[in-house]
Protein backbone atom coordinates (compact mmCIF):
# COMPACT_ATOMS: atom_id res chain seq x y z
CA UNK A 1 0.00 0.00 0.00
CA UNK A 2 2.01 3.29 -1.38
CA UNK A 3 1.80 6.67 1.09
CA UNK A 4 -0.81 8.21 -0.97
CA UNK A 5 -3.10 5.69 -0.51
CA UNK A 6 -2.54 5.95 3.34
CA UNK A 7 -2.81 9.32 3.02
CA UNK A 8 -6.12 9.35 0.88
CA UNK A 9 -7.47 6.51 3.81
CA UNK A 10 -6.74 8.95 6.64
CA UNK A 11 -8.37 11.99 4.90
CA UNK A 12 -11.53 9.88 3.76
CA UNK A 13 -11.81 8.63 7.72
CA UNK A 14 -11.27 12.38 8.57
CA UNK A 15 -14.19 13.67 6.13
CA UNK A 16 -16.27 10.63 7.87
CA UNK A 17 -15.64 12.35 11.14
CA UNK A 18 -16.80 15.71 9.99
CA UNK A 19 -19.54 13.92 8.25
CA UNK A 20 -20.98 12.66 11.70
CA UNK A 21 -20.82 16.45 13.55
CA UNK A 22 -21.57 17.86 10.10
CA UNK A 23 -24.94 16.02 9.65
CA UNK A 24 -25.38 15.19 13.59
CA UNK A 25 -28.20 17.67 13.55
CA UNK A 26 -30.03 15.38 10.48
CA UNK A 27 -30.15 12.90 13.68
CA UNK A 28 -30.92 14.69 16.62
CA UNK A 29 -32.26 18.19 15.99
CA UNK A 30 -35.79 17.23 16.43
CA UNK A 31 -35.05 15.63 19.87
CA UNK A 32 -33.15 18.00 21.14
CA UNK A 33 -35.55 21.25 19.79
CA UNK A 34 -38.12 19.34 21.48
CA UNK A 35 -36.11 18.77 24.93
CA UNK A 36 -36.72 14.98 24.80
CA UNK A 37 -33.04 14.51 25.42
CA UNK A 38 -30.33 17.27 26.12
CA UNK A 39 -28.24 17.38 23.25
CA UNK A 40 -25.21 15.35 25.13
CA UNK A 41 -27.54 12.45 25.38
CA UNK A 42 -28.58 13.13 21.96
CA UNK A 43 -25.10 13.16 19.73
CA UNK A 44 -24.43 10.03 22.30
CA UNK A 45 -27.84 8.30 21.30
CA UNK A 46 -27.26 9.04 17.40
CA UNK A 47 -23.58 8.11 17.73
CA UNK A 48 -24.32 4.22 18.89
CA UNK A 49 -27.28 3.84 16.55
CA UNK A 50 -25.08 5.24 13.67
CA UNK A 51 -22.66 2.20 14.51
CA UNK A 52 -24.98 -0.26 14.79
CA UNK A 53 -25.53 0.61 10.96
CA UNK A 54 -22.65 -1.99 10.48
CA UNK A 55 -24.85 -5.34 11.42
CA UNK A 56 -28.14 -4.13 9.49
CA UNK A 57 -26.62 -2.80 6.35
CA UNK A 58 -24.62 -5.92 4.44
CA UNK A 59 -24.54 -5.22 0.56
CA UNK A 60 -23.01 -1.71 0.63
CA UNK A 61 -24.94 -0.82 -2.62
CA UNK A 62 -24.17 2.99 -2.13
CA UNK A 63 -20.85 2.22 -1.48
CA UNK A 64 -20.41 0.27 -4.51
CA UNK A 65 -22.32 3.36 -6.85
CA UNK A 66 -20.09 6.30 -5.10
CA UNK A 67 -17.05 3.93 -6.25
CA UNK A 68 -17.93 3.51 -9.84
CA UNK A 69 -19.16 7.39 -10.02
CA UNK A 70 -15.91 7.83 -12.16
CA UNK A 71 -15.04 5.61 -15.14
CA UNK A 72 -11.99 3.82 -14.33
CA UNK A 73 -9.49 5.09 -16.64
CA UNK A 74 -9.74 8.61 -14.92
CA UNK A 75 -9.76 7.33 -11.23
CA UNK A 76 -5.87 8.01 -9.86
CA UNK A 77 -5.02 8.94 -6.41
CA UNK A 78 -4.17 12.44 -7.08
CA UNK A 79 -7.90 12.91 -8.30
CA UNK A 80 -9.51 11.12 -5.40
CA UNK A 81 -7.24 13.19 -2.57
CA UNK A 82 -8.70 15.88 -4.35
CA UNK A 83 -11.95 15.29 -4.60
CA UNK A 84 -11.48 14.42 -0.68
CA UNK A 85 -9.59 17.71 0.14
CA UNK A 86 -12.62 19.59 -1.75
CA UNK A 87 -15.02 18.31 0.27
CA UNK A 88 -14.01 18.57 3.56
CA UNK A 89 -13.30 21.82 2.68
CA UNK A 90 -16.68 22.04 1.51
CA UNK A 91 -18.17 20.27 4.32
CA UNK A 92 -16.56 22.82 7.29
CA UNK A 93 -17.38 26.10 5.32
CA UNK A 94 -21.22 24.77 5.22
CA UNK A 95 -21.12 23.86 9.24
CA UNK A 96 -19.30 27.51 10.37
CA UNK A 97 -21.92 28.87 8.68
CA UNK A 98 -24.41 26.49 10.24
CA UNK A 99 -26.22 25.58 6.36
CA UNK A 100 -26.92 21.83 6.34
CA UNK A 101 -25.72 21.21 3.19
CA UNK A 102 -25.64 17.59 1.50
CA UNK A 103 -22.17 15.23 2.72
CA UNK A 104 -22.96 13.27 -0.40
CA UNK A 105 -23.41 15.64 -2.89
CA UNK A 106 -20.14 17.11 -1.58
CA UNK A 107 -18.30 13.98 -1.81
CA UNK A 108 -19.74 13.34 -5.37
CA UNK A 109 -19.27 16.56 -6.65
CA UNK A 110 -15.72 16.72 -5.13
CA UNK A 111 -14.88 13.25 -6.96
CA UNK A 112 -16.31 14.01 -10.47
CA UNK A 113 -14.41 17.43 -10.73
CA UNK A 114 -11.25 16.12 -9.98
CA UNK A 115 -11.38 13.44 -11.98
CA UNK A 116 -13.08 16.42 -15.14
CA UNK A 117 -9.71 18.22 -14.76
CA UNK A 118 -7.08 15.26 -14.70
CA UNK A 119 -8.63 14.22 -17.62
CA UNK A 120 -9.06 17.89 -19.29
CA UNK A 121 -4.55 17.70 -18.19
CA UNK A 122 -3.73 15.35 -19.64
CA UNK A 123 -6.43 14.49 -22.90
CA UNK A 124 -7.37 17.97 -23.18
CA UNK A 125 -11.48 18.23 -23.54
CA UNK A 126 -13.27 15.15 -22.55
CA UNK A 127 -16.86 15.10 -23.17
CA UNK A 128 -18.54 14.46 -19.38
CA UNK A 129 -19.75 11.39 -20.52
CA UNK A 130 -16.41 10.00 -21.35
CA UNK A 131 -15.18 10.73 -17.63
CA UNK A 132 -18.19 10.34 -15.42
CA UNK A 133 -20.76 7.07 -15.23
CA UNK A 134 -23.55 9.27 -16.44
CA UNK A 135 -26.33 7.05 -15.16
CA UNK A 136 -25.02 7.43 -11.44
CA UNK A 137 -24.70 10.96 -11.91
CA UNK A 138 -28.17 11.41 -13.00
CA UNK A 139 -30.12 9.39 -10.25
CA UNK A 140 -27.78 11.53 -7.55
CA UNK A 141 -28.81 14.68 -9.28
CA UNK A 142 -32.77 13.59 -9.55
CA UNK A 143 -33.07 12.71 -5.69
CA UNK A 144 -31.52 15.85 -4.96
CA UNK A 145 -35.37 16.79 -5.10
CA UNK A 146 -37.04 13.57 -4.68
CA UNK A 147 -35.33 12.59 -1.37
CA UNK A 148 -37.04 15.55 0.59
CA UNK A 149 -40.34 15.13 -1.43
CA UNK A 150 -40.57 11.57 -0.49
CA UNK A 151 -39.66 12.30 3.19
CA UNK A 152 -42.03 15.55 2.73
CA UNK A 153 -45.19 13.04 1.70
CA UNK A 154 -44.37 10.06 4.23
CA UNK A 155 -44.06 12.30 6.81
CA UNK A 156 -47.41 14.38 6.09
CA UNK A 157 -49.22 10.61 6.20
CA UNK A 158 -47.51 9.66 9.20
CA UNK A 159 -48.48 13.26 10.60
CA UNK A 160 -52.29 12.84 9.44
CA UNK A 161 -52.99 9.33 10.42
CA UNK A 162 -51.28 9.88 14.04
CA UNK A 163 -53.40 13.05 14.53
CA UNK A 164 -56.32 10.80 13.40
CA UNK A 165 -59.23 10.68 15.87
CA UNK A 166 -60.49 7.07 15.71
CA UNK A 167 -57.56 5.09 17.20
CA UNK A 168 -59.06 2.36 15.39
CA UNK A 169 -58.96 3.59 12.29
CA UNK A 170 -55.71 4.65 12.82
CA UNK A 171 -54.51 1.25 13.94
CA UNK A 172 -55.40 -0.07 10.29
CA UNK A 173 -54.14 2.39 8.35
CA UNK A 174 -50.57 1.88 10.60
CA UNK A 175 -51.24 -1.79 9.95
CA UNK A 176 -51.88 -1.69 6.15
CA UNK A 177 -48.69 0.51 5.73
CA UNK A 178 -47.18 -2.34 7.61
CA UNK A 179 -48.37 -4.79 4.86
CA UNK A 180 -47.49 -2.37 1.90
CA UNK A 181 -43.77 -1.93 3.19
CA UNK A 182 -43.14 -5.57 3.42
CA UNK A 183 -44.10 -5.87 -0.11
CA UNK A 184 -42.33 -2.80 -0.93
CA UNK A 185 -39.33 -4.26 1.00
CA UNK A 186 -39.63 -8.04 -0.76
CA UNK A 187 -39.50 -6.53 -4.21
CA UNK A 188 -36.29 -4.57 -3.62
CA UNK A 189 -34.73 -7.72 -1.87
CA UNK A 190 -36.28 -9.75 -5.17
CA UNK A 191 -34.73 -7.08 -7.45
CA UNK A 192 -31.43 -6.94 -5.53
CA UNK A 193 -30.91 -11.12 -5.43
CA UNK A 194 -30.72 -10.70 -9.52
CA UNK A 195 -28.32 -7.62 -9.59
CA UNK A 196 -26.18 -9.29 -7.39
CA UNK A 197 -26.54 -12.51 -8.98
CA UNK A 198 -25.96 -11.41 -12.34
CA UNK A 199 -22.92 -9.33 -11.13
CA UNK A 200 -21.88 -12.43 -10.37
CA UNK A 201 -21.75 -13.75 -13.76
CA UNK A 202 -20.39 -10.46 -14.64
CA UNK A 203 -23.16 -9.77 -17.31
CA UNK A 204 -22.95 -6.02 -17.56
CA UNK A 205 -19.05 -6.43 -17.08
CA UNK A 206 -19.34 -8.28 -20.72
CA UNK A 207 -21.77 -5.55 -22.19
CA UNK A 208 -19.66 -3.08 -21.28
CA UNK A 209 -16.56 -4.86 -23.12
CA UNK A 210 -18.62 -6.32 -26.12
CA UNK A 211 -20.01 -2.55 -26.59
CA UNK A 212 -16.28 -1.28 -26.88
CA UNK A 213 -15.30 -4.24 -28.71
CA UNK A 214 -18.88 -5.52 -31.26
CA UNK A 215 -16.81 -8.04 -32.81
CA UNK A 216 -14.73 -9.99 -30.04
CA UNK A 217 -16.43 -13.27 -29.96
CA UNK A 218 -14.73 -14.54 -27.04
CA UNK A 219 -16.47 -11.43 -25.48
CA UNK A 220 -19.45 -12.76 -26.92
CA UNK A 221 -19.03 -15.94 -26.02
CA UNK A 222 -18.79 -14.87 -22.50
CA UNK A 223 -21.25 -12.69 -22.19
CA UNK A 224 -24.12 -15.96 -23.59
CA UNK A 225 -22.89 -17.73 -20.84
CA UNK A 226 -22.97 -15.13 -18.28
CA UNK A 227 -26.88 -14.77 -19.96
CA UNK A 228 -27.78 -18.16 -19.63
CA UNK A 229 -26.36 -18.93 -16.13
CA UNK A 230 -28.57 -15.79 -15.18
CA UNK A 231 -31.89 -17.21 -16.53
CA UNK A 232 -31.40 -20.63 -15.43
CA UNK A 233 -30.71 -18.69 -11.76
CA UNK A 234 -33.89 -16.82 -11.92
CA UNK A 235 -36.57 -19.18 -11.23
CA UNK A 236 -34.47 -20.66 -7.92
CA UNK A 237 -34.31 -16.62 -6.56
CA UNK A 238 -37.66 -17.36 -5.29
CA UNK A 239 -37.60 -20.18 -2.77
CA UNK A 240 -35.16 -17.24 -1.30
CA UNK A 241 -37.01 -16.53 1.94
CA UNK A 242 -37.78 -19.94 2.81
CA UNK A 243 -34.29 -22.05 1.74
CA UNK A 244 -31.49 -19.33 2.46
CA UNK A 245 -28.51 -18.84 0.81
CA UNK A 246 -26.57 -21.68 1.35
CA UNK A 247 -29.33 -24.26 -0.12
CA UNK A 248 -30.64 -21.61 -2.83
CA UNK A 249 -26.65 -21.35 -4.24
CA UNK A 250 -26.09 -24.89 -3.68
CA UNK A 251 -29.55 -25.73 -6.51
CA UNK A 252 -28.28 -22.75 -8.71
CA UNK A 253 -24.61 -24.47 -8.81
CA UNK A 254 -26.34 -27.93 -9.77
CA UNK A 255 -28.40 -26.52 -13.36
CA UNK A 256 -25.56 -23.89 -14.06
CA UNK A 257 -21.67 -24.20 -15.36
CA UNK A 258 -19.47 -22.71 -12.53
CA UNK A 259 -16.16 -23.69 -13.98
CA UNK A 260 -15.87 -20.76 -15.74
CA UNK A 261 -16.54 -18.64 -13.05
CA UNK A 262 -13.66 -20.10 -11.09
CA UNK A 263 -11.42 -20.02 -13.75
CA UNK A 264 -12.07 -16.68 -14.84
CA UNK A 265 -11.07 -15.69 -11.01
CA UNK A 266 -8.20 -17.83 -11.22
CA UNK A 267 -7.61 -15.30 -14.46
CA UNK A 268 -7.95 -12.36 -12.34
CA UNK A 269 -5.52 -13.31 -9.70
CA UNK A 270 -2.78 -14.15 -12.47
CA UNK A 271 -3.87 -10.78 -14.29
CA UNK A 272 -3.33 -9.10 -10.84
CA UNK A 273 -0.14 -10.76 -10.44
CA UNK A 274 1.04 -9.34 -14.04
CA UNK A 275 -0.17 -5.74 -13.37
CA UNK A 276 -2.05 -5.66 -16.32
CA UNK A 277 -5.11 -3.55 -15.28
CA UNK A 278 -2.45 -0.87 -13.94
CA UNK A 279 -0.39 -1.06 -17.14
CA UNK A 280 -3.78 -0.91 -19.29
CA UNK A 281 -4.53 2.25 -17.07
CA UNK A 282 -0.85 3.92 -17.59
CA UNK A 283 -0.48 3.10 -21.15
CA UNK A 284 -3.69 4.79 -21.49
CA UNK A 285 -2.17 8.23 -21.17
CA UNK A 286 1.72 6.92 -22.15
CA UNK A 287 2.27 5.16 -25.40
CA UNK A 288 5.88 3.30 -24.25
CA UNK A 289 3.66 1.58 -21.99
CA UNK A 290 2.04 -0.72 -24.72
CA UNK A 291 5.68 -2.60 -24.84
CA UNK A 292 5.19 -4.14 -21.25
CA UNK A 293 1.29 -4.49 -21.33
CA UNK A 294 1.77 -6.82 -24.64
CA UNK A 295 4.40 -8.63 -22.61
CA UNK A 296 1.93 -8.97 -20.10
CA UNK A 297 -0.87 -9.77 -22.19
CA UNK A 298 0.74 -12.66 -23.82
CA UNK A 299 1.97 -14.13 -20.56
CA UNK A 300 -1.36 -14.08 -19.55
CA UNK A 301 -2.11 -16.10 -22.86
CA UNK A 302 0.92 -18.44 -21.94
CA UNK A 303 -1.10 -19.23 -18.77
CA UNK A 304 -4.70 -19.32 -20.68
CA UNK A 305 -4.33 -23.70 -20.67
CA UNK A 306 -2.94 -24.14 -17.07
CA UNK A 307 -5.90 -21.64 -16.08
CA UNK A 308 -8.29 -23.97 -18.50
CA UNK A 309 -6.96 -27.26 -17.14
CA UNK A 310 -7.61 -25.86 -12.87
CA UNK A 311 -10.71 -28.12 -12.33
CA UNK A 312 -8.64 -31.45 -13.16
CA UNK A 313 -5.15 -30.61 -12.28
CA UNK A 314 -6.55 -29.06 -9.13
CA UNK A 315 -4.92 -26.35 -6.63
CA UNK A 316 -1.42 -27.29 -5.86
CA UNK A 317 -0.95 -28.61 -9.65
CA UNK A 318 -2.02 -25.37 -10.87
CA UNK A 319 -0.38 -22.88 -8.37
CA UNK A 320 3.22 -24.57 -9.24
CA UNK A 321 2.94 -24.03 -13.19
CA UNK A 322 1.48 -21.12 -12.96
CA UNK A 323 4.61 -20.12 -10.65
CA UNK A 324 6.99 -21.25 -13.15
CA UNK A 325 5.34 -18.57 -15.49
CA UNK A 326 4.89 -15.82 -13.22
CA UNK A 327 8.42 -16.50 -11.51
CA UNK A 328 7.31 -16.57 -8.13
CA UNK A 329 10.78 -18.50 -7.08
CA UNK A 330 10.26 -17.57 -3.33
CA UNK A 331 8.80 -20.03 -0.59
CA UNK A 332 6.38 -17.29 0.45
CA UNK A 333 5.18 -15.20 -2.68
CA UNK A 334 4.26 -19.22 -4.14
CA UNK A 335 2.48 -20.20 -0.70
CA UNK A 336 0.15 -16.87 -0.96
CA UNK A 337 -0.38 -17.08 -4.73
CA UNK A 338 -0.98 -20.65 -4.02
CA UNK A 339 -3.78 -19.74 -1.20
CA UNK A 340 -5.68 -17.21 -3.39
CA UNK A 341 -6.10 -19.91 -5.77
CA UNK A 342 -8.26 -22.45 -3.09
CA UNK A 343 -11.69 -21.06 -5.40
CA UNK A 344 -15.65 -22.31 -4.41
CA UNK A 345 -17.64 -20.36 -6.68
CA UNK A 346 -20.75 -21.94 -5.05
CA UNK A 347 -19.77 -20.68 -1.53
CA UNK A 348 -18.54 -17.10 -3.47
CA UNK A 349 -22.45 -17.40 -4.99
CA UNK A 350 -24.10 -18.06 -1.85
CA UNK A 351 -22.33 -14.81 0.29
CA UNK A 352 -23.74 -12.45 -2.51
CA UNK A 353 -27.13 -14.02 -2.19
CA UNK A 354 -26.67 -13.53 1.53
CA UNK A 355 -25.86 -9.63 0.65
CA UNK A 356 -29.52 -9.17 -0.72
CA UNK A 357 -30.96 -10.13 2.10
CA UNK A 358 -32.43 -7.29 3.60
CA UNK A 359 -34.95 -9.15 6.46
CA UNK A 360 -32.46 -8.12 9.34
CA UNK A 361 -33.71 -4.24 8.36
CA UNK A 362 -37.14 -5.61 7.73
CA UNK A 363 -37.99 -6.71 11.55
CA UNK A 364 -36.27 -3.90 12.76
CA UNK A 365 -39.04 -1.35 10.63
CA UNK A 366 -41.95 -3.85 12.10
CA UNK A 367 -40.61 -3.78 15.59
CA UNK A 368 -40.70 -0.02 15.83
CA UNK A 369 -44.08 -0.33 13.98
CA UNK A 370 -45.56 -2.72 16.36
CA UNK A 371 -44.12 -0.16 19.23
CA UNK A 372 -46.00 2.61 18.16
CA UNK A 373 -49.35 0.19 17.83
CA UNK A 374 -48.90 -0.66 21.41
CA UNK A 375 -48.48 2.48 22.46
CA UNK A 376 -51.04 3.96 20.72
CA UNK A 377 -53.30 1.20 22.33
CA UNK A 378 -52.08 1.48 25.50
CA UNK A 379 -52.59 5.16 25.59
CA UNK A 380 -55.93 5.59 24.28
CA UNK A 381 -57.38 2.46 24.61
CA UNK A 382 -56.40 1.34 28.27
CA UNK A 383 -55.76 4.31 29.70
CA UNK A 384 -57.54 7.57 29.73
CA UNK A 385 -56.35 9.99 26.87
CA UNK A 386 -55.21 13.08 28.29
CA UNK A 387 -53.06 15.60 27.07
CA UNK A 388 -49.79 15.43 28.88
CA UNK A 389 -50.25 11.55 28.50
CA UNK A 390 -49.53 11.44 24.60
CA UNK A 391 -47.06 14.27 24.66
CA UNK A 392 -45.26 12.06 27.10
CA UNK A 393 -45.94 8.80 25.03
CA UNK A 394 -44.86 10.90 21.54
CA UNK A 395 -41.61 11.96 23.61
CA UNK A 396 -40.85 8.81 24.38
CA UNK A 397 -41.71 7.47 20.94
CA UNK A 398 -39.05 10.12 19.70
CA UNK A 399 -36.08 8.14 20.86
CA UNK A 400 -37.17 5.30 18.83
CA UNK A 401 -37.80 7.25 15.88
CA UNK A 402 -34.78 9.23 16.50
CA UNK A 403 -32.64 5.69 16.50
CA UNK A 404 -33.83 4.48 12.83
CA UNK A 405 -32.76 7.62 11.66
CA UNK A 406 -29.72 7.92 12.93
CA UNK A 407 -28.92 3.75 11.57
CA UNK A 408 -30.35 5.36 8.29
CA UNK A 409 -28.12 7.89 8.62
CA UNK A 410 -25.31 5.42 9.76
CA UNK A 411 -25.79 3.06 6.93
CA UNK A 412 -26.14 5.46 4.09
CA UNK A 413 -23.06 8.07 4.82
CA UNK A 414 -20.51 5.77 5.68
CA UNK A 415 -21.29 3.89 2.86
CA UNK A 416 -20.23 6.70 1.01
CA UNK A 417 -16.62 6.98 2.39
CA UNK A 418 -16.31 3.24 1.92
CA UNK A 419 -16.94 3.84 -1.52
CA UNK A 420 -13.79 6.36 -1.86
CA UNK A 421 -11.66 3.91 -0.30
CA UNK A 422 -12.77 0.99 -1.97
CA UNK A 423 -11.46 3.56 -5.42
CA UNK A 424 -8.44 4.08 -4.19
CA UNK A 425 -7.55 0.47 -2.72
CA UNK A 426 -8.25 -0.72 -6.68
CA UNK A 427 -6.84 2.54 -8.40
CA UNK A 428 -3.43 1.15 -6.00
CA UNK A 429 -3.87 -2.16 -7.09
CA UNK A 430 -4.14 -3.01 -3.54
CA UNK A 431 -7.84 -4.52 -4.91
CA UNK A 432 -8.79 -5.88 -8.06
CA UNK A 433 -12.72 -5.24 -7.53
CA UNK A 434 -14.72 -3.81 -4.91
CA UNK A 435 -16.39 -6.88 -3.51
CA UNK A 436 -12.77 -7.51 -2.26
CA UNK A 437 -12.75 -4.63 -0.20
CA UNK A 438 -11.19 -5.79 3.18
CA UNK A 439 -12.90 -5.91 6.51
CA UNK A 440 -11.39 -3.20 8.34
CA UNK A 441 -13.00 -0.77 6.05
CA UNK A 442 -16.24 -0.57 6.64
CA UNK A 443 -15.63 -1.33 10.49
CA UNK A 444 -13.38 2.11 10.35
CA UNK A 445 -16.01 4.11 8.49
CA UNK A 446 -18.60 3.29 10.96
CA UNK A 447 -16.59 3.96 13.65
CA UNK A 448 -15.84 7.56 12.53
CA UNK A 449 -18.79 8.58 11.03
CA UNK A 450 -20.01 7.37 15.25
CA UNK A 451 -17.32 9.51 16.59
CA UNK A 452 -18.16 12.57 14.55
CA UNK A 453 -21.76 12.59 15.85
CA UNK A 454 -20.66 12.10 19.23
CA UNK A 455 -18.85 15.56 18.49
CA UNK A 456 -22.46 17.56 17.90
CA UNK A 457 -22.53 20.29 15.26
CA UNK A 458 -24.85 22.78 17.29
CA UNK A 459 -24.88 25.81 14.27
CA UNK A 460 -26.76 23.58 11.86
CA UNK A 461 -28.84 21.79 15.04
CA UNK A 462 -30.23 25.13 15.32
CA UNK A 463 -31.56 25.88 11.77
CA UNK A 464 -32.82 22.33 11.51
CA UNK A 465 -34.78 21.96 14.97
CA UNK A 466 -36.27 25.79 15.05
CA UNK A 467 -35.38 27.67 12.25
CA UNK A 468 -37.52 25.77 9.62
CA UNK A 469 -40.54 25.31 11.78
CA UNK A 470 -41.00 24.88 15.12
CA UNK A 471 -41.33 20.98 16.45
CA UNK A 472 -43.53 19.31 18.75
CA UNK A 473 -42.79 15.93 19.92
CA UNK A 474 -45.44 14.14 17.49
CA UNK A 475 -44.14 16.16 14.27
CA UNK A 476 -40.32 15.23 15.55
CA UNK A 477 -41.58 11.57 15.27
CA UNK A 478 -43.28 11.81 11.85
CA UNK A 479 -40.30 13.38 10.02
CA UNK A 480 -37.82 11.59 11.77
CA UNK A 481 -39.36 8.36 10.91
CA UNK A 482 -40.20 9.72 7.33
CA UNK A 483 -36.93 10.27 7.16
CA UNK A 484 -35.71 7.18 8.33
CA UNK A 485 -38.14 5.40 6.11
CA UNK A 486 -36.87 7.04 3.41
CA UNK A 487 -32.83 6.87 4.01
CA UNK A 488 -34.00 2.71 4.36
CA UNK A 489 -35.68 2.83 0.73
CA UNK A 490 -33.14 4.54 -0.91
CA UNK A 491 -30.05 2.47 0.37
CA UNK A 492 -31.68 -0.27 -0.73
CA UNK A 493 -32.02 0.97 -4.40
CA UNK A 494 -28.07 1.85 -4.24
CA UNK A 495 -28.58 5.47 -4.47
CA UNK A 496 -26.73 7.84 -2.65
CA UNK A 497 -28.96 10.83 -1.24
CA UNK A 498 -28.61 13.13 1.36
CA UNK A 499 -29.57 12.74 4.92
CA UNK A 500 -29.55 16.20 5.59
CA UNK A 501 -31.96 17.07 1.96
CA UNK A 502 -34.67 14.09 3.43
CA UNK A 503 -34.73 15.08 6.53
CA UNK A 504 -35.46 18.63 5.77
CA UNK A 505 -38.14 17.63 3.61
CA UNK A 506 -39.56 15.50 6.69
CA UNK A 507 -39.62 18.94 8.76
CA UNK A 508 -41.41 20.87 6.03
CA UNK A 509 -43.85 18.29 5.52
CA UNK A 510 -45.08 18.00 9.60
CA UNK A 511 -45.17 21.81 8.98
CA UNK A 512 -47.41 21.89 6.47
CA UNK A 513 -50.04 20.04 7.91
CA UNK A 514 -50.31 23.00 10.65
CA UNK A 515 -50.32 25.06 8.14
CA UNK A 516 -48.60 26.24 5.34
CA UNK A 517 -47.10 29.43 6.96
CA UNK A 518 -45.94 27.45 9.70
CA UNK A 519 -42.65 26.75 7.31
CA UNK A 520 -40.48 29.66 7.09
CA UNK A 521 -40.20 29.53 3.63
CA UNK A 522 -37.23 32.04 3.25
CA UNK A 523 -35.14 29.78 5.47
CA UNK A 524 -36.17 26.79 2.89
CA UNK A 525 -35.65 28.87 -0.49
CA UNK A 526 -31.84 29.40 1.19
CA UNK A 527 -31.62 25.86 1.95
CA UNK A 528 -32.50 25.02 -1.95
CA UNK A 529 -30.22 27.23 -3.30
CA UNK A 530 -27.64 25.34 -1.08
CA UNK A 531 -28.45 22.25 -2.08
CA UNK A 532 -28.19 23.20 -5.65
CA UNK A 533 -25.14 25.04 -5.68
CA UNK A 534 -23.13 21.94 -4.02
CA UNK A 535 -22.21 19.44 -6.59
CA UNK A 536 -20.76 22.43 -8.95
CA UNK A 537 -18.87 24.22 -6.38
CA UNK A 538 -17.56 21.21 -4.94
CA UNK A 539 -16.47 20.13 -8.28
CA UNK A 540 -14.80 23.60 -9.30
CA UNK A 541 -12.72 23.27 -5.91
CA UNK A 542 -12.19 19.85 -6.56
CA UNK A 543 -10.31 20.84 -9.81
CA UNK A 544 -8.28 23.52 -8.13
CA UNK A 545 -7.26 21.43 -5.80
CA UNK A 546 -6.14 18.68 -8.40
CA UNK A 547 -4.24 21.81 -10.63
CA UNK A 548 -2.49 22.93 -7.01
CA UNK A 549 -1.43 18.59 -6.26
CA UNK A 550 -0.21 18.86 -9.96
CA UNK A 551 2.06 22.16 -9.41
CA UNK A 552 3.06 20.11 -6.45
CA UNK A 553 4.45 17.43 -8.90
CA UNK A 554 2.00 14.62 -7.18
CA UNK A 555 0.69 13.05 -10.72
Amino acid sequence: MSTLVIVIIVLALVFDYINGFHDAANSIATVVSTKVLTPLQAVLWAALFNSVAFFIFKDHAVANTIAKTVIDNYITLPVILAGLVAAIFWNLLTWWFGIPSSSSHTLIGGFAGAALAHAYFVKGWVPFSDVVEMDKITKTVYFILLAPLIGMVISIFITVVTIKRNVYGRLLLILMSAVGLWFLFGTYRQAKLEENVAKFYKVDKYKKELAHNPGDSKIAEKLEKADSNFNLSKPFLKSFDSDGSTKVAGEIAAVVDLQYIENDKVKTIVSKKLKIDQLKKSAFYDASILPKLNVAKSTLEECAPIIGNYHIAGVDSTASALSLKLGLDKVGDFEKFKKSLKIDAKSDLAKELDRADNRILLYCIFCVIGIFMLSYIYCELIQKPTANRMVNMFKKLQLLSSAAFSIGHGGNDAQKVMGIIGAALIADNYISEFSELPDWVPVACYMAIGLGTMSGGWKIIKTMGTKITKVTPLEGVSAETAGAITLFMTEQMGIPVSTTHTITGSIIGVGATKRLSAVRWGVTRNLLVAWIITIPVSALVAGLCYLILILFGIK
